[in-house]
């Protein structure tokens, strides 16, 4: 899968992407992420890419030939028209299931807009998709498109070591993570609880499944009404809620 990152901050994005799960991925040829300075096609001999809005107003805006000739410079480039998504607080809220939908795309551009957002001509001639992280505000764009990247690729055959490394984290598999320990067994008085040391796989599923209802019920009770529950789990959530009442 190919990502194309347009920002200002080329070598902020680059630090990120290089490292880690991701970086390895594009190392074994598993993703392919490329990142495009946009001050590099502006005409402007002092790189800049910015200026005042039109009928007034504070701030700057983002000016829109740059931005297209980037744009265009891509799709010269791989000779296709990718996937366009602008990170911008007016998007659609991003979570799994846009990240889902986006896996159907093989080339993904990510914008990345600074200042008081960019040209609206933009968005009317290049952008498919506006995304959102959340309800609250950044300096630039490049977090959150490194959200986006950092998600959408996790699902990605062989990004990880196997599917079960994200089918059983929190949110993707509709509820609330359990909680994880690792050795010592005790620590500060506080014991690892006995049935994960037990070696008992059926045992430690249904402990670790009633833990994730446990917790989603008391921290994000919504995405009960979304998971797909099953009787067991139904019967686990009863006996969670009784014990609440009375206690």
């Amino acid at each position: 899968m190919r990502f194309d990152l347009l920002t200002l901050f080329p070598d902020m994005c680059a630090s990120y992407l290089n490292e880690s799960i991701i970086g390895r991925a594009q190392e074994k040829g598993i993703l392919d992420i490329n990142i495009y300075d946009i001050r590099e096609f502006t005409k402007d001999k002092h790189k800049r890419v910015d200026d005042y809005a039109y009928g007034g107003g504070m701030g700057m805006v983002m000016q829109v030939e740059p931005i297209y000739n980037c744009i265009k410079s891509l799709e010269n480039e791989i000779n296709a028209k990718p996937y366009v998504i602008y990170m911008s607080p007016k998007g659609r809220i991003f979570n799994q299931k846009v990240a889902k939908e986006l896996l159907k795309f093989p080339e993904i551009a990510v914008l990345c807009g600074h200042y008081e957002g960019i040209d609206q001509r933009v968005i009317d001639l290049c952008v498919d998709d506006e995304i959102s992280i959340g309800d609250f505000v950044l300096t630039g764009g490049e977090l959150p498109a490194l959200a986006l990247i950092d998600c959408v690729s996790r699902m990605i055959p062989g990004v990880l070591s196997g599917e079960e490394c994200y089918e059983d984290e929190s949110i993707y598999s509709g509820l609330l993570e359990y909680p994880h320990y690792t050795r010592p067994a005790s620590f500060m008085g506080i014991d690892v609880p006995e049935v994960l040391l037990s070696g008992h796989d059926k045992n430690i599923k249904h402990f670790r499944r009633a833990e994730a209802l446990r917790i989603t019920a008391e921290r994000r009770p919504d995405l009960l009404y979304k998971a797909e529950l099953t009787p067991d789990d139904i019967k686990i959530l009863k006996e969670i809620w009784l014990k609440k009442e009375g206690d």
